[in-house]
């Protein structure tokens, strides 16, 4: 298994409260981390309660979003070492989009601006 799969494998429950950990270390809270999801997924707090619950694949969790946000391609810069507009394959670019806003959460930018409103 390369590297992309083994990621796409992964659990979200597993990377989640990571996720929240690294946002609550920088006085942000883990009701953002589920607003930047759910903006990116199209998920409401249920339903990604459930998904959480059910300990679904990142690959699962993507493919059962109710829809991906149609601002989405407006995330952009480099996280993980790779630019997110030039990552090619949908479900890795998907991922590292939402790494990319927990990560402007983590800097303290205004939730306005990580939305791409």
């Amino acid at each position: 298994m390369n590297g992309s799969e083994r990621i796409f494998k992964m659990k979200v429950s597993d990377v989640y409260p990571l996720l929240v950990r690294k946002v609550e270390r920088k006085g942000r809270a883990k009701a953002d981390v589920d607003a930047v999801t759910m903006w990116l997924t199209g998920y409401d707090e249920q339903g990604l309660q459930s998904q959480l619950d059910n300990e679904v694949s990142y690959e699962r969790f993507f493919a059962e979003a109710p829809r991906i946000h149609p601002n989405a391609a407006k995330i952009t810069g480099v996280i993980c070492g790779h630019r997110v507009e030039e990552i090619d394959d949908p479900l890795m670019r998907d991922i590292r989009r939402l790494d990319k806003l927990v990560d402007e959460l983590a800097k303290g930018k205004a939730m306005e601006k990580i939305l791409r409103g």
